[in-house]
């Protein structure tokens, strides 16, 4: 494929792959024949593959500058994505009755909501910071096309989570629990997080994408610095 074809089609592929199987109906239907474990396991593959697809299809798509790169933004993406493996390493494997990307809401203890205290959807926090800061050193037409999509995709995503889980758990229990949550201390809500490993992980996380990006990606994140 040429000119922007496979970029179109990487794009429409991974909206409808990451959209379709999971609308109610499509996805109970899917449920009933793999269970709801191997699902996840499945979409979580299918997502991943189809987002990758999509950025090999933005760096492949003709260039089209919209704004010129610039040291300074190099490094803010440095920054950021810091802040972001930060968030990740203290979201997963926590209770979050609010979104996903946690264990059980069963298990959820609003005294102690570590990052969920700060925001209700630590990980699409961390997908929109992905998504912005990769705006600022790629101001080509494609990955400002792709970046701010994913961007608005987040935002839209916290709203439509807030819906779905007040619909769930009913508004008033909704309300209570988030009013709970906010009123415990800010830092007491980090008690039971093991905050010395989860930032570690943080870190160890940091390193791998800085160490990968160049070997995945072809382009150093490190190049602000040289």
């Amino acid at each position: 494929m040429n000119d922007w074809s496979e970029f179109t089609l990487a794009l429409v592929a991974f909206f409808l792959l990451h959209s379709l199987p999971v609308r109610p109906a499509v996805k109970a239907r899917i449920v009933s024949l793999t269970g709801a474990k191997l699902f996840t396991l499945l979409y979580s593959c299918v997502s991943i593959l189809a987002l990758g697809w999509l950025i090999v299809a933005a760096y492949r798509a003709p260039y089209v500058e919209i704004w010129p790169p610039a040291a300074w933004q190099h490094m803010a993406a440095l920054i950021v994505m810091f802040g972001v493996c930060l968030i990740v390493a203290f979201t997963l494997a926590r209770p979050n009755p609010f979104s996903f990307g946690g264990s059980s809401g069963t298990e959820f203890d609003p005294a102690h909501a570590g990052i969920v205290r700060l925001h209700r959807h630590p990980l699409l926090l961390a997908f929109f910071l992905w998504a912005s800061v990769h705006l600022l050193p790629n101001g080509d037409l494609a990955h400002v096309i792709l970046f701010g999509l994913f961007a608005g995709f987040s935002l839209i995503g916290m709203k439509l989570v807030d819906r779905r889980t007040r619909r769930k758990l009913g508004a008033d229990e909704f309300e209570a629990l988030r009013a709970s949550m906010q009123q415990a201390p800010l830092l007491g809500s980090f008690a039971r997080d093991h905050v010395l490993i989860r930032a570690t992980a943080g870190i160890a996380l940091f390193v791998c994408f800085v160490v990968l990006h160049p070997l995945v990606i072809g382009v150093s994140p490190m190049a602000a610095l040289y």
